[in-house]
């Protein structure tokens, strides 16, 4: 499949001095950035469909993790603790406002 790109003027000098303080060819510059680019909207969409499947479960089973436990669990992880994992539950907590 060929492809043609109107690439601007502006766009192209930049490429060049990109592709050349990387010893490499504008072509194969702009071609790494389509498939990073393209591997990005790929992981993108997965996320997306990931999280819809999930939120269907969700409604589905009626199960579901407080955010405030699961930021707390993450919080403390991210601390390099070992918390133990949330527990999906029924219902929704009242908030104390």
């Amino acid at each position: 499949m060929a492809v043609s790109l109107r690439v601007p003027a502006e766009v192209k000098k930049k490429v060049a001095r990109l592709a050349e303080a990387q010893d490499t060819t504008s072509h194969a510059f702009m071609l790494e950035a389509i498939r990073e680019k393209v591997e990005a909207e790929e992981a993108r969409a997965a996320f997306h469909a990931e999280a819809r499947r999930r939120l269907a479960r969700m409604k589905k089973t009626g199960l579901g993790i407080p955010s405030e436990e699961v930021l707390a669990y993450l919080r403390e992880r991210a601390r390099g603790g070992s918390p133990a994992r949330p527990k999906p539950r029924t219902g929704r907590r009242q908030r104390a406002d």
